[in-house]
């Protein structure tokens, strides 16, 4: 027995040794397997995501011919992959849908205007994200890449005068077809947010397939509209047929008028993109004349929402000046575009004539 005594302390110290290991090893697969389990399940906050100003970096992978096909196709869902590099994470790359959208761009266009569907079976991160508009350059060239940004510039234009308004997201966005048949699109572009979103930060609801006489829905927003789209030289809109334009019923009071929300710019004397053209029952020879479309208004509601576009003046310059994206041509092109509107408004009797005199009357 005295001979086997020093053996037992030995192989005890061996066991405690094999199971301090496995413990490491085990405490290190739980770690792996959580942090698997939190990068698959953690949801993007979609407030968040459309406050972030920065550009995000994309890439979309997808059978480019059938995309082309699908031009014709605008319910069906083309398999795709949305890969891009949030701040302060690592690369979310999560398998989506693509749904071709738009009219006269899905045709013209290189690319048509998409919609990603985010809430694929097999995603996770993303999903939260739901179904966005993709707004993508129409052409490849330097001209389309000033109009896209021209566009883009619209949107957060618009953010500055009122809150009912889309926020979008920059994008720097590469285009890949996963047959390697086609060479990858590298250019910029835009996500849209939901009206849903946009709706629920208003205390609204969306009125899907809303149409309604403008003079039928809230006066001050109807005329914020109205003077934001003649500032751009935007006519291509219409609330009665529902073109171009958004209705949100509010959730606080059932008895008030409804509310409209603008979007699609690519027609605006702003933007002035080679193929846009004012409707040919409209007396106006280019894009970039306006017209008011608005109905007349109390002079008091008209005033009130001048003064909005007064107090933002400064910030709309400085948006355009400081987007270094823009060449300084654009930039010119679009102050002295706006020097004339902002002309406008500062003469109460240019006001008066504008918005009331001559505003619509049918």
């Amino acid at each position: 027995m005295v001979i086997f005594q020093p053996i037992i302390p030995l192989l005890r110290s061996k066991n405690n040794y094999i199971m301090k290991k496995c413990l490491i090893i085990l405490s290190f697969c739980s770690f792996l397997f959580c942090h698997n389990i939190y990068s698959q399940t953690a949801a993007i906050d979609r407030v968040q995501f459309f406050k972030d100003t920065s550009i995000l970096n994309t890439t979309l992978t997808c059978n480019m011919a059938e995309l082309f096909r699908q031009k014709n196709k605008p319910d069906a869902e083309l398999p795709a992959n949305f890969s891009m590099n949030l701040k302060g994470s690592s690369v979310v790359d999560e398998p989506v849908s693509l749904q071709v959208r738009g009219h006269f761009r899905k045709d013209f266009c290189y690319v048509p205007p998409l919609r990603v569907i985010f809430k694929h079976e097999k995603s996770s991160g993303v999903k939260s994200l739901g179904a966005l508009k993709l707004v993508s350059e129409c052409k490849t060239s330097d001209v389309n890449q000033q109009y896209l940004l021209k566009e883009f510039l619209i949107y957060k234009i618009y953010n500055l005068i009122t809150d009912m308004s889309f926020r979008v997201r920059l994008l720097n966005l590469n285009l890949v077809d996963s047959t390697g048949k086609k060479k990858t699109i590298t250019e910029y572009a835009f996500l849209m947010e939901d009206i849903k979103d946009l709706a629920r930060r208003n205390k609204c609801t969306y009125w899907k397939d809303g149409k309604m006489d403008p003079r039928l829905t809230d006066d001050k927003q109807m005329a914020t509209v109205a003077i934001f789209e003649y500032m751009i030289g935007n006519t291509d809109w219409g609330v009665s047929v529902n073109h171009n334009t958004r209705l949100l019923l509010s959730k606080t009071d059932s008895t008030h008028r409804p509310y409209v929300v603008p979007y699609d710019f690519d027609y605006a004397g702003f933007v002035n993109t080679d193929y846009a053209v004012p409707d040919e029952r409209l007396d106006i020879e280019n894009v970039q004349q306006r017209l008011y479309r608005g109905f007349p208004n109390p002079i008091e509601i008209i005033n009130d929402v001048v003064d909005v576009f007064k107090k933002q003046k400064d910030n709309i310059y400085a948006m355009i000046n400081n987007f270094d994206l823009l060449t300084s041509r654009s930039k010119k092109d679009l102050t002295q575009y706006l020097d004339d509107f902002f002309k406008t408004i500062n003469d109460p009797r240019q006001v008066k004539s504008v918005f009331i005199d001559n505003a619509r009357t049918n």
